[in-house]
């Protein structure tokens, strides 16, 4: 494992329970940080903190809700005393399906997951990142948000919206040190494939050159590089961890 500098700094890693948050978590303490682990599955971010050790702390935060955010962040101030690592990771896939087929609330529920809750976390937690004059700002997109995966609109826009998010607030951030890039992996073997169809998993595997899903432990890298010092001079970009899927 190639060491990454993140001593001394704090992150907050949103649905870093299991799956690819647990590897950024696992990956940024390893590194030196203090993670605080924003997840509505509470007893399962708690089992998840105390497996990972002290430098980690798990607190109940729905991110689609603001109220549930800013106490999210007071309570992550008052244990840390500073937040220099935001990774919006928490996520949903919704149901299978074309769009004519897909109910409007499933729709709203994804987007309230994976869009509106980076723009409410980000929201919150920028203005201590700006008073700090120092942050990073990782956003967990998707391969779908650039090619718009068929029988997934609802997730595939969601993240393309969260991409667009990135180069904006890129953009207004550029100049206070506070870096936003986002990453665009290909699906991984986590929890979130028990919301898919067999058929769904199959066609995505079957869009990878490298013939393979990724492996949390492989974001996680890519990610603790991004929220680090080291990332000095990108902002506003997409990382792309597709194996060889992205077409741009």
């Amino acid at each position: 494992m190639n060491q990454i500098d993140l001593n001394n700094r704090c992150a907050v890693v949103t649905g870093g329970a299991q799956g690819f948050g647990r590897a950024i978590t696992e990956r940024f303490v390893s590194s030196g940080a203090k993670v605080a682990i924003w997840d509505p599955d509470v007893r399962l971010a708690e089992k998840t903190a105390k497996e990972i050790g002290d430098a980690v702390i798990a607190l109940d935060v729905d991110v689609s809700d603001p109220l549930a955010v800013e106490k999210g962040r007071d309570a992550t101030l008052k244990a840390f005393g500073r937040i220099d690592i935001l990774v919006n990771n928490a996520g949903i896939t919704g149901r299978n399906g074309t769009v004519w087929e897909t109910d409007l609330a499933d729709w709203q529920r994804v987007m309230r997951i994976n869009l509106d809750g980076p723009f409410i976390c980000c929201k919150a937690i920028v203005p201590t990142m700006l008073a700090q004059q120092y942050g990073r700002i990782i956003n967990i997109a998707s391969i779908a948000g650039k090619e718009g995966n068929p029988n997934a609109a609802h997730y595939s826009a969601s993240k393309a919206g969260l991409i667009a998010l990135t180069k904006s607030l890129g953009k207004e951030l550029a100049a206070h040190n506070v870096l936003v890039n986002a990453v665009t992996p290909a699906a991984a073997k986590t929890a979130i494939f028990d919301q898919m169809t067999q058929t769904h998993i199959d066609f995505m595997l079957s869009k990878i050159p490298k013939g393979r899903f990724v492996k949390v432990e492989e974001l996680a890298a890519m990610v603790a590089w991004l929220a680090s010092e080291d990332c000095a001079f990108s902002t506003g970009a997409v990382f792309d961890i597709s194996g060889g899927r992205a077409t741009y």
